[in-house]
């Protein structure tokens, strides 16, 4: 069977669509763009930056961009267009025409607003840049459709008994540090959404906690029942547990001991950790400990546009990577 990895590249291939790598200036984006053009991953790939500048940086690095679209977005013909624009979005909140406009000027604001106005279907950065200005352009640009932004992991282990065929969402392991009941339930939204959109299932969502059905309580349990009651009334179009413990959640047997009746317990594929210390801990031991494990993300979610964020520390196949994921999210939104 293909790995995700294969099969995320697969379906990208099989509905290419447009794609916007913001950073060109960052040799690791040049060469991931010749790999996504050569590998038809993508219908076309738009990298910003000044055009001999990045010529300079093609050539040192043996990068050929002639199927590249490259835009120069500080001298561009709408720069004007979007950074007014810009103002107009923001100015009760006091930014200045000037403030916009020197904003617009990044290569990450630029390609967002690119993005809101249908000029690519797809974008990744922050090779370049760090975490904060993707979400920045990403809250200012591509219209948030929760009022929680998070980050899901796509986690696949050797195991296939574990998840969807040893695959599974993890939440939120990238932003929101103590989550409220309210954005608990949010990112189990958004996550139940991941597993739709990349894993191709229906989601089993498991409310991660130190206790199973009540058999601990403390205000951290409670926040994790609050925010299954906050889920059961906005009535979710998928099943899901909690409070629940990790065993109970991926292993059947331990399911049928704590959690008998449940639709979920022994058959989780989406965790939703109670807090980010538990879920980047957790996703990392899976990581470092399961042999042969990968961790994908983290991904954006509760954005109506895909767009999602880097590593500083990545490769170039990272970046491919997450572009055929991002590209499979926006088949998804098609």
């Amino acid at each position: 069977m293909a790995t995700f990895a294969q099969q995320i590249v697969e379906n990208a291939q099989a509905t290419p669509l447009r794609l916007l790598l913001p950073e060109g200036i960052d040799p690791r984006v040049l060469i991931a763009a010749q790999q996504i053009m050569q590998s038809k991953i993508a219908s076309e790939v738009t990298i910003l930056g000044n055009p001999d500048q990045l010529q300079e940086i093609a050539k040192a690095n043996n990068v050929d961009l002639k199927n590249i679209n490259i835009i120069d977005y500080q001298t561009d013909a709408k720069l004007e267009e979007f950074a007014n624009e810009y103002y107009e979005q923001r100015k009760h909140k006091g930014m200045t025409e000037e403030q916009a406009l020197k904003e617009m000027k990044d290569d990450v604001f630029f390609g967002a607003k690119m993005l809101s106005r249908d000029l690519g279907d797809a974008m990744v950065s922050g090779s370049f840049s760090p975490t904060s200005k993707t979400l920045r352009a990403a809250i200012f640009f591509a219209k948030p459709i929760s009022k929680t932004i998070a980050g899901t992991m796509v986690m696949e282990v050797a195991n296939k008994s574990l998840g969807a065929n040893g695959r599974l969402i993890f939440g939120d392991c990238a932003v929101v540090p103590k989550p409220t009941a309210e954005q608990l339930a949010d990112i189990a939204m958004g996550s139940a959404q991941c597993a739709r959109d990349l894993l191709k299932v229906d989601p089993k969502v498991a409310m991660l906690s130190f206790s199973t059905l009540g058999s601990a309580k403390s205000p951290e349990t409670e926040i994790v029942i609050e925010a299954c009651n906050i889920l059961r009334s906005r009535g979710v179009d998928f099943d899901f547990e909690g409070e629940i413990q990790l065993d109970a959640a991926i292993h059947p047997e331990t399911a049928s001991l704590k959690a008998p009746k449940s639709l979920v317990a022994g058959k989780a594929n989406v965790l939703v950790f109670p807090d980010l210390g538990a879920a980047n801990i957790g996703y990392k031991l899976v990581q470092r400990f399961s042999e042969g494990a990968q961790a994908y993300g983290p991904l954006l979610q509760g954005l109506t546009l895909p767009i999602n964020d880097l590593s500083r520390g990545c490769s170039a196949e990272d970046i491919v990577i997450t572009s055929a994921i991002t590209l499979n999210q926006a088949i998804a939104k098609k």
